[in-house]
């Protein structure tokens, strides 16, 4: 697996501006990105053993961080 962290400018190059402007009008928005941040670095911590987790923590934290980019986009759908 890639040690790469999932950074949001990867994720949604084109979106930056309109993620910037979701982020200072919407308080529950800057959460969800506050917490892709946090379990991003968690995942990364944990491929460069860094803070190493059990195989199964590690699913756990991508099905988060998939879950969070999902409500990322849907926000970024309804902008």
């Amino acid at each position: 697996m890639s040690n790469t962290p999932h950074m949001l400018r990867d994720e949604f190059p084109d979106q930056m501006d309109a993620i910037h402007a979701l982020k200072v009008k919407s308080p529950e928005f800057a959460r969800i990105l506050e917490e892709y941040d946090e379990v991003n670095d968690q995942i990364h911590r944990a491929e460069t053993r860094i803070e190493p987790v059990s195989d199964e923590a590690e699913v756990a934290l991508r099905k988060q961080r998939l879950a969070l980019k999902d409500k990322i986009a849907a926000a970024l759908r309804g902008a």
